[in-house]
């Protein structure tokens, strides 16, 4: 019998109480101010990140969803609170590597993703979210160096682990583990989920509590 993790209750009740959308910040210059720790949900466009955030939170719209990739094009905070961590904000980032929006305003808000994960003093932890269906490509690889290379703590979480077939995902998770190891920015353990059917989310919530109330 495997040990019960001790984030895992603390996890519920941080998502289980209030999450609040404060604000959309189009630029840095928007965001609000620095005053708490932060974490931020970043991956590719249409990757399931907004699915993600809802069962997160138990809430069904409180991130917008859509089949068009890239529709998130600004940096979405909202707020939380947990008598054991104190409050943070978590930050739902614009999807990168594909968007229906001209190339000047794709590269223009694409340039305000990498400005804040390499400068937002108070970020504790990027979770990285990749597609099981397709694991890591080419463009997760350019954010994932990035981080690396700005030293930013993240953590890589499969997404829409219900769509492939066992044996297809054994191997996606494989890899991907494979990958994350030589990576010295990235957090060892790997976590899969699933909007659908809520797997990995309890998981991904105790995660989240331990990496603010243990920095």
């Amino acid at each position: 019998m495997s040990e019960e993790n001790p984030y895992t209750e603390t996890g519920r009740l941080l998502f289980a109480r209030e999450v609040d959308f404060i604000l959309g910040a189009a630029q840095l210059s928007q965001l609000p101010e620095a005053d708490r720790p932060e974490i931020c949900f970043a991956g590719r466009s249409n990757a399931g990140k907004s699915s993600l955030i809802n069962a997160l939170t138990g809430r069904r719209d409180l991130a917008r969803t859509s089949n068009t990739p890239g529709r998130t094009q600004q940096l979405n905070y909202f707020t939380m609170s947990h008598p054991d961590t104190g409050p943070l904000y978590m930050v739902d980032l614009p999807g990168y590597g594909f968007a229906k929006a001209p190339v000047a305003e794709v590269e223009r808000w694409q340039g305000v993703l990498r400005s804040y994960l390499k400068g937002r003093a108070t970020l504790r932890r990027a979770y990285v979210l990749i597609d099981s269906r397709h694991g890591i490509k080419a463009v997760d690889e350019e954010i994932l160096k990035m981080l690396d290379v700005a030293a930013v703590s993240y953590q890589v979480v499969l997404t829409k682990a219900d769509k492939p077939k066992a044996g297809a995902l054994d191997a996606v998770v494989n890899t991907t583990r494979e990958a994350i190891a030589k990576r010295p920015a990235a957090f060892p353990d790997l976590i899969v989920t699933s909007s659908e059917t809520g797997e990995g989310v309890p998981e991904l919530r105790a995660a989240i509590a331990r990496v603010i109330i243990e920095s």
